[in-house]
């Protein structure tokens, strides 16, 4: 397990916008028990449902986060653009402990609100 999990980090392919330099992304549907935590506490568990999480989070936590990095669509996979390496630390430093361990996971939604997120 990386010390990014459940997060990958690659170098942004040419297409995307010369202002993101990286992606950070997460196969959403391969990590079943991450998806059957978020139902267990009435959530969707899907790509777009951790985006909705995640940007909650740096909103509280990192909000100048947001000017460098940007959530994009992926199917089962969560993407997230980042402006370069230093915009891809402070991400992983902010949501991981949120996301970084079932435990943590399970922590975080056990105190969340389901009626304050859409997906």
């Amino acid at each position: 397990m990386s010390a990014s999990f459940p997060f990958q980090v690659t170098a942004a392919p040419e297409p995307v916008a010369p202002e993101y330099q990286f992606v950070i992304f997460a196969d959403v549907g391969g990590l079943e028990d991450y998806y059957a935590l978020f139902q267990h506490f009435g959530f969707g568990g899907t790509a777009a449902s951790w985006a909705e999480h995640l940007e909650t989070i740096v909103e509280e936590h990192q909000p100048a986060l947001l000017e460098e990095i940007e959530f994009g669509e992926g199917g089962q996979t969560l993407v997230v653009y980042a402006s370069g390496p230093v915009a891809v630390d402070e991400f992983l430093a902010c949501v991981l402990p949120y996301f970084g361990t079932l435990p943590a996971l399970r922590k975080y939604l056990s105190q969340a609100d389901p009626d304050d997120f859409f997906a």
